[in-house]
């Protein structure tokens, strides 16, 4: 029996302290075929995508309003040649509108720790890697949320020592109830430019978490043979090249860097290479050479199988120290990457997993733009400025879920917005030169994974075949059954004594104590 993710989820969020209601909603797409997991190997994999959004919103009281506090958007890849998965967390955010504690930090562990854990893995994969790109922004996908003065964002190194924890949290965890022997797990995490004295030291010194943590490797996973990487590996060694190691996602600077290495040769951008025209020329000795030295470059089908610019001869070390230098990683705040693997025979035991084609839709998925709109709706068409504002886009998202579930279209919204107002630099804001000159706000787009490049006209990627399974109809039905959810906790507040935030015993009863000062006595003469 499948364990639904949405009930992980509440279950997780009910042991948090204090008093208040969730409501959840959780969208997870059907599978869908993409090349984009692995563009650079020779042969591409075939692997099938899922997208992944995480809503959740918070009740103070029974007549108060929702407000959406935090969010996880995500990618699930199946690599089925190699029964291995890719778990990519594109973004996390919050809105800074939650009760303390905050919900956020619960509910990300729990959400990594459903796809780490075998037993509710919903994936008949025996190796699982997450990976993340930590780099630390106001605001991701709550948009003009930094203008809200309760919202307080973390640090670059900070943010690097938060994640650090999540991670080292989920695998102790997992590794602790785990009762098969054969359960590998590997952390890995690199801070470019940033040696390992350097990186554990910083993240020591800003994490607050004194507890054990697990083994760490300082560094990347591509070099290891405990665990199976994703990308099948090929039978010629020749042929393998860096696109084999290292995964491709969207918004990812590891990506671009890739896409420049493709696609530029001796430091210049290269061009497409032409196709050899057919000639009628006789089969002398000079063409059987030529035909020799063309069936090299290329495989027995014909297809130019040559590692497309550098990435022959790029190693994943190298790679990784040339990362170290890419703008943004020495743009003057410290980024992070982290990796957790996990390896378990138990996966794939599981006859209810195993006999399901990948590409069958699951009950309580949905299609993949029903997904886009909602995402589309959440960064556009509302905003995080202030507690109205808030609530009112809460509503919109909430109802815009429900709406297309029910089959209704949502209707579009227009929010008026008053004199923008930029956010004072907080101090933990590290800035360039150049942004420290000019007094008006940047207008340059974030950095983002540039389109599919074109060979002659046509995609250099080429799309993959269509889906035999149609896409998923949704109902009311699937809204109540895996979609959204509630619950409500009442659980008391426990602080530690001389903690931030602690209540002392005369602040819940209302008893002041008044301290007096001594008079000192003159002495007599």
């Amino acid at each position: 029996m499948l364990i639904n993710l949405r009930d992980t989820l509440l279950a997780a969020l009910a042991r948090l302290p204090g008093t208040r209601e969730f409501h959840l909603h959780v969208l997870v797409s059907s599978p869908r075929k993409s090349a984009s997991i692995f563009p650079f190997a020779t042969p591409r994999p075939r692997a099938y995508l899922q997208d992944v959004l995480v809503l959740l919103s918070e009740q103070t009281t029974p007549d108060s309003p929702h407000i959406l506090v935090a969010a996880i958007d995500a990618s699930v890849y199946n690599i089925v040649s190699t029964s291995s998965a890719i778990l990519y967390i594109s973004k996390v955010d919050s809105t800074g509108q939650a009760m303390s504690p905050s919900p956020t930090y619960c509910l990300v562990k729990a959400f990594l720790a459903f796809y780490a854990d075998p037993a509710t893995r919903p994936l008949a994969a025996e190796h699982l890697w997450i990976h993340l790109f930590a780099r630390a922004q106001a605001q991701y996908l709550f948009p003009n949320s930094a203008e809200y003065a309760g919202k307080h964002p973390l640090s670059d190194i900070k943010l690097c020592a938060w994640w650090k924890r999540v991670f080292s949290d989920v695998a102790g965890e997992l590794e602790a109830r785990a009762q098969e022997p054969s359960l590998k797990l590997k952390l890995c995490y690199i801070l470019p430019g940033y040696s390992e004295f350097e990186a554990t030291h910083a993240i020591k010194n800003a994490s607050s978490s004194s507890a054990a943590c697990p083994s760490w490797t300082y560094g990347h996973p591509y070099s290891q043979t405990e665990l199976m990487l994703p990308c099948p590996p090929v039978a010629s060694e020749g042929k393998k090249n860096l696109g084999h190691f290292i995964p491709s996602f969207d918004d990812d600077p590891k990506s671009r860097f890739m896409d420049e290495i493709a696609y530029t040769t001796d430091g210049e951008v290269k061009s497409p290479t032409r196709k050899r025209s057919r000639t009628s020329s006789r089969d002398d000795g000079s063409h059987s050479n030529h035909r020799e030295g063309v069936e090299e470059k290329e495989g027995k089908n014909g297809k130019d199988e040559r590692p497309l610019g550098e990435l022959g001869k790029v190693t994943p070390d190298e790679f990784w120290e040339r990362m170290s230098f890419r703008q943004e990683c020495v743009a003057g705040a410290v980024t992070g990457f982290f990796t957790l693997g996990i390896s378990s025979s138990t996966a794939t035991k599981d006859a209810s997993r195993s006999t399901i084609s990948p590409l069958a839709p699951q009950p309580g998925q949905v299609s993949s733009q029903l997904n886009k709109r909602i995402v589309t709706t959440l960064t556009t068409n509302v905003e995080f400025s202030t507690v109205e504002r808030a609530i009112r886009g809460t509503e919109i998202v909430e109802g815009a879920i429900r709406g297309l579930c029910e089959g209704i279209p949502p209707i579009p919204t227009t929010i008026s917005h008053g004199p923008r107002t930029f956010p004072k630099p907080r101090e933990f804001d590290r800035r360039t030169p150049e942004r420290e000159i000019s007094s008006q706000p940047s207008l340059l787009a974030p950095p983002s994974t540039p389109p599919p490049r074109l060979v002659h006209g046509k995609r250099a990627i080429p799309d993959v075949s269509p889906n035999p399974f149609p896409e998923p109809v949704t109902s009311l039905e699937t809204y109540h059954s895996h979609i959204y959810g509630t619950i409500c906790v009442s659980n008391p507040v426990a602080a530690a004594k001389g903690a931030p935030g602690a209540v002392t015993k005369e602040e819940s009863t209302g008893q002041v104590t008044v301290l007096t000062a001594r008079k000192k006595k003159k002495k007599s003469d």
